[in-house]
């Protein structure tokens, strides 16, 4: 990280200390900043493909802190007439302070993606749930057949099932499931194969839902063949809707509003008394 911040400055000092005359030093400490200000410029030209053939992009920088680009030529040339300094102690501190920053700004992405998964988490809600579902015969088969309508977000379908030694379907059971558009099409269609003589099997799938979709449609028993004597129970089944992120954030938000910062006597002394 070091080295490459360090080539990226000395270029940038390459193109600053063209020329040089006598005018204005800048401290050290300026020097720092206007090296990083520089840089992060050079960086975001750079991520944009801008297009520039002169040094103007760095004269604003320059005015922020009130000197020149001869001012800033003239600093760097006489670096080499002074013998208790060094131009490489500048670009090292410069280096110190982008590095610094890079730290609270990964700090803070940290935090945001955090506060994006508290929302989600917050906001998700369950929009079907189930359980102790005993299923021997085709009529019981309807009981893990639903249609969902759907909008925008996220569902996550869980199924927690176990079929035990009386089932007779010797070419074994799947479930099904995919989401319809709005031109009825499918999309997302997907089957599986339910294990059998195993407690507490689990079946889990995510659904990514956008505007094109209307419904979601979960067929959990199937046969591979002709339907044979059935033995199967279902211990719980959960649909779970989780919101886009920044609707789960808004919504969360909205959720503080109540929260009650300062006390009542606060707002007192700030209201008028014929207010009260």
């Amino acid at each position: 990280m070091k080295r490459t911040l360090r080539t990226a400055l000395c270029a940038t000092l390459m193109l600053l200390g063209a020329a040089c005359s006598r005018h204005t030093i800048i401290p050290d400490d300026e020097l720092a900043m206007i090296f990083r200000d520089a840089y992060l410029a050079n960086a975001y030209i750079s991520d944009q493909r801008v297009t520039t053939d002169s040094l103007r992009i760095y004269e604003p920088i320059f005015a922020r802190y009130g000197y020149t680009t001869d001012d800033v030529h003239y600093t760097i040339g006489n670096f080499s007439k002074r013998k208790s300094a060094r131009l490489s102690d500048v670009v090292e501190r410069a280096i110190d302070l982008l590095e610094a920053e890079g730290k609270i700004y990964n700090r803070q992405v940290e935090i945001l993606d955090t506060i994006d998964n508290v929302a989600r988490r917050t906001c998700t809600r369950t929009v079907l749930a189930d359980s102790m579902l005993r299923i021997r015969s085709l009529r019981d088969t309807a009981r893990l057949h639903r249609t969902l309508d759907v909008q925008p977000g996220e569902y996550r379908v869980t199924m927690r099932y176990t079929i035990d030694s009386l089932d007779r379907n010797q070419r074994g059971l799947k479930a099904t499931t995919w989401l319809e558009r709005k031109d009825s099409t499918r999309m997302s269609y997907y089957t599986t194969s339910l294990r059998r003589d195993r407690e507490e099997e689990t079946f889990t799938r995510l659904f990514t839902v956008d505007t094109t979709h209307r419904r979601l449609h979960l067929n959990l028993l199937d046969f591979y063949a002709r339907p044979e004597r059935l033995s199967m129970f279902v211990e719980e089944l959960r649909v779970e809707y989780t919101p886009p992120t920044g609707e789960a954030v808004e919504e969360l938000y909205d959720r503080q509003l109540d929260i009650r910062i300062f006390a009542d006597d606060f707002f007192r002394t700030t209201q008028p008394a014929d207010s009260l």
